[in-house]
């Protein structure tokens, strides 16, 4: 399965074209305009590829497990690009996972790909921790998962409060994180390596 890259399927959906046009008109715009004649269709197929996320469970990307026993697996910084549900405003950062196996390991581009499903969809960021979290743990039957999310919100940075430096931080613990603080310690000491090299 090439991953997320719906590409493949992306025609430009017509009542989405039929929205950014009624929404141009609204917000006092032409959209008959140079700049703006194929705005509709450009957003209706950058809608397409960001919201593909729908299309995907974590099953359709950790089905390829591997026979391995080891300690703590950890993948990071994964970049990420989201859109919050509540404006539809852009969120983006750093996905940081640890897992430790019960009896199988999964590819590290899978993590990849398990955070790409969630993030493209609408979300807050505290359920896209969520999810990848108990997604790796269920599919994976993983000992323990921790996942933590690092990110900006440019609702917080445009509107209101307009703050550009806030960032925030999300975490989920699983399993055996969730109840043994010296192995939720050893995978921060690991990701600090991981971000002061």
């Amino acid at each position: 399965m090439e991953m997320l890259k719906c590409r493949q399927a992306l025609r430009g959906n017509k009542k989405i074209q039929e929205a950014v046009t009624i929404l141009l008109k609204e917000i006092g715009e032409d959209p008959n305009r140079e700049g703006l004649k194929n705005t509709p269709y450009r957003v209706s197929k950058a809608y397409e590829e960001w919201f593909g996320g729908y299309k995907f469970e974590p099953k359709d990307v950790l089905n390829r497990q591997f026979v391995e026993s080891c300690g703590i697996v950890i993948e990071g910084p994964i970049s990420f690009y989201s859109h919050c549900e509540h404006h539809i405003a852009p969120f983006w950062g750093n996905v940081y996972i640890a897992y430790i196996p019960k009896k199988y390991v999964t590819g590290l581009d899978k993590l990849v790909k398990l955070t790409e499903i969630y993030a493209r969809r609408l979300q807050i960021q505290e359920r896209l921790t969520q999810q990848i979290a108990s997604g790796l743990y269920k599919e994976l039957d993983c000992q323990g998962v921790m996942v933590i999310v690092d990110a900006k919100h440019l609702c917080v940075s445009s509107r209101e409060t307009k703050n550009d430096t806030t960032r925030t931080i999300t975490s989920e613990v699983l399993g055996v994180f969730s109840r043994s603080q010296k192995a939720r310690e050893e995978v921060l000491d690991l990701i600090k390596i991981i971000k002061d090299s």
